[in-house]
């Protein structure tokens, strides 16, 4: 792999391929489209694939990319989907380990797995400080996926966390994430104590990434719903990209949003 056309990252990084449609985001999966147009090359299998595949031969890539990057860790999978074995697992993340000057982007949908393992490292004393170059998220495709996958997220050790609400279904009201029918939390400005407390992390969200649904049968979205996610951000002072929208019919990457256009990040932490 190497250079990326995401918007928020530089290059991706896929020592995994493959995954299993898991909630409503996952519907028009450009992942499973583009894998089906690699079948049979490029270490994607000809009669499936979007089977989950591990490429140990891969797993060396980021320790000869000379040039600091954002590197977004399975861009054509979900490192955490249960077919990938543990081991595997803990393998990709020695390699992040030893390449503390790229920045390394984990997003997945199974946030209460990815917890398991990296809490699993951290009682065990893989890590004797929380790494600032691993970056932790989860999508969160509406507000549903968000009260579910988010207060995982928080219980999960790591020096920046993130979510990304792409494709954006619905209206996502970060400031009261629902954990059960008497409590709610707060992502953005910290959760006052209701999450377990860690060394070395902040208790809630470092960084927002929004964008529209693309590719045949996108689902659609309103502005005003990504408007609201910003304000939301900004309220908070969390950093807010706005990856794409349509604009008068047409997608635009990066587009302007009240006459800017957000793509902030989080301050990287070493």
């Amino acid at each position: 792999m190497g250079l990326s056309k995401i918007e928020w990252t530089e290059k991706t990084w896929n020592p995994v391929t493959g995954c299993t449609k898991i909630s409503p985001g996952c519907q028009n999966c450009y992942a499973e489209r583009m894998s089906k147009r690699l079948a049979g090359r490029a270490g994607y299998p000809k009669d499936d694939p979007f089977k989950v595949t591990l490429h140990p031969d891969r797993l060396d890539e980021p320790l000869r990319w000379r040039k600091p990057s954002r590197i977004f860790v399975c861009s054509m999978s979900d490192l955490f989907h249960d077919d990938v074995p543990d081991e595997y697992i803990l393998k990709v993340f020695d390699v992040m380990h030893q390449c503390p000057d790229h920045i390394f982007q984990v997003l997945t949908k199974r946030p209460e797995r990815m917890s398991e393992i990296i809490n699993g490292m951290v009682d065990d004393g893989y890590w004797g400080k929380i790494p600032g170059d691993i970056w932790l998220g989860v999508t969160a495709e509406s507000q549903e996926q968000a009260d579910k996958r988010i207060p995982v997220l928080l219980q999960t050790p790591a020096a920046v966390r993130f979510v990304s609400v792409e494709p954006m279904l619905g209206p996502v009201d970060l400031l009261n994430i629902q954990i059960n029918i008497d409590t709610e939390l707060d992502a953005l400005n910290g959760t006052h104590g209701i999450m377990k407390p860690y060394r070395y992390v902040n208790n809630n969200l470092d960084w927002v990434i929004c964008g529209c649904e693309s590719g045949p049968g996108a689902r659609p979205i309103n502005i005003g719903w990504a408007r609201s996610l910003r304000d939301q951000c900004k309220s908070a002072g969390v950093s807010f990209f706005l990856k794409q929208m349509p604009i008068n019919g047409k997608l635009v990457k990066m587009p302007e949003l009240d006459g800017l256009v957000w793509s902030e990040y989080p301050e990287a932490t070493k």
